[in-house]
């Protein structure tokens, strides 16, 4: 008669389903050798770093954001200049002044493109660049000696006119305030990010985890940077108002981290970073 070993009927000797209980274990053997110092001056840098972040997210919502939208603002309640005012050059209504284009640069080469135009003032010596986004619909069309009306507001060149057709300049207000507030809200995760972990870090040098880079930190990160970015582009193109910005983005990176703890606490941390 054969004999069966003992606990190998119905599966018996595959392991337990659920969490492990020696994950803790494993994941303080994979931190032993581990310098503490070492583990304390990158929490250090990752505090640092979330300070400097939480400064640009500040700067960003309290100091740029705010000013653009004054300056957008201003720009769209201005009125062209009245007689007087035009020839005493008021800087805060619209002039329109006939320039002389004498050169164009349309150049497309990824980040070094270059869309300028080089114009010439009646009766004066010297000439100004004023620089575009893109090259269409009339810097592309522009030719050495074409005459073309300028729209100044506040001291710059703000557009250029000619038979009927537009382009503003780079220096031109625009209601983009959907990309500042992706950048604010990018900066404030950061810093979230960088004072969390660094403070981990920090508080217990001899296990961070799971607060790692490793399956935690680094696909969090990407989430970060892919959501504000997508966010931002699609509230601009559809024009929706920039606190949709951070409304949207935080609530699903709060999710996300949240999901990702969980799953960390489930599967043991190994080669942390």
């Amino acid at each position: 008669m054969t004999a069966t070993r003992a606990g190998a009927v119905g599966g018996a000797d595959r392991p337990p389903s659920g969490p492990d209980p020696d994950r803790f274990a494993r994941s303080a053997r994979s931190s032993a050798g581990r310098s503490p110092g070492r583990t304390r001056l990158l929490g250090a840098l990752l505090v640092a770093g979330g300070l400097a972040a939480a400064l640009a997210c500040y700067a960003a919502f309290a100091l740029w954001l705010p000013s653009d939208d004054a300056r957008y603002r201003d720009f769209t309640a201005a009125e062209p200049c009245p007689g007087a005012a035009a020839a005493r050059g008021s800087q805060d209504c619209l002039r329109t002044l006939a320039r002389t284009v004498t050169d164009t640069e349309v150049t497309t080469q990824g980040k070094g493109s270059v869309y300028e135009a080089t114009l010439r003032g009646d009766g004066r010596s010297g000439s100004e660049v004023v620089a575009f986004g893109d090259p269409g619909p009339l810097l592309e069309r522009l030719r050495p000696g074409d005459r073309v009306t300028a729209t100044v507001w506040r001291g710059d060149v703000i557009a250029l006119d000619r038979d009927g057709v537009r382009q503003g300049t780079s220096v031109e207000p625009r209601d983009e305030l959907q990309m500042t507030a992706a950048i604010g809200t990018f900066a404030g995760l950061l810093a979230a990010l960088g004072l969390w972990f660094g403070a981990v870090r920090l508080a217990r040098p001899d296990r961070p985890e799971p607060f790692v880079w490793r399956g935690y930190g680094g696909p969090l990160f990407y989430t970060v940077v892919v959501l504000c970015a997508v966010v931002g582009l699609l509230t601009l193109w559809w024009e929706f108002p920039w606190w949709l910005v951070p409304a949207a983005v935080v609530p699903f990176v709060a999710y996300t981290a949240r999901a990702f703890h969980q799953y960390r606490l489930r599967v043991p941390v190994t080669d942390a970073v």
